[in-house]
């Protein structure tokens, strides 16, 4: 419940942490935080990702059919090709938020701002 000593916030339901919690666990790889991170600069379609991230296409193809019932991403056809894109921008801004700060700590700078679309 909400009190003054924690600044008036309420703690969230169950129900939505352990979906939160979930939501972190398939970021937990270094893998799927680059797939995200690289969807953020623009949509993409597997052959693109994998050269970007150094992954094989069945690989970057795993990670992306487990961040898609996520609602992290979402891909939509183009003739032949299947592109992908990020479907929850706040989900992508949190990836951005940490993976930005983590970087600047460590002088790794990434190519563009932290808040950038």
């Amino acid at each position: 419940m909400s009190t003054a000593a924690d600044g008036g916030f309420e703690d969230p339901p169950a129900e939505v942490l352990a979906e939160a919690a979930a939501a972190f666990g398939l970021l937990a790889t270094p893998a799927r935080l680059h797939v995200v991170w690289t969807l953020s600069r623009g949509e993409s379609d597997v052959t693109g990702l994998a050269d970007r991230v150094g992954g094989t296409l069945p690989s970057v193809s795993q990670h992306l059919t487990k961040l898609k019932p996520a609602g992290l991403v979402r891909s939509r056809r183009e003739g032949r090709r299947q592109v992908y894109l990020v479907d929850d921008p706040d989900g992508v801004t949190v990836v951005r938020l940490m993976v930005g700060r983590l970087a600047e700590r460590t002088g790794h700078m990434p190519a563009r701002s932290v808040g950038a679309r």
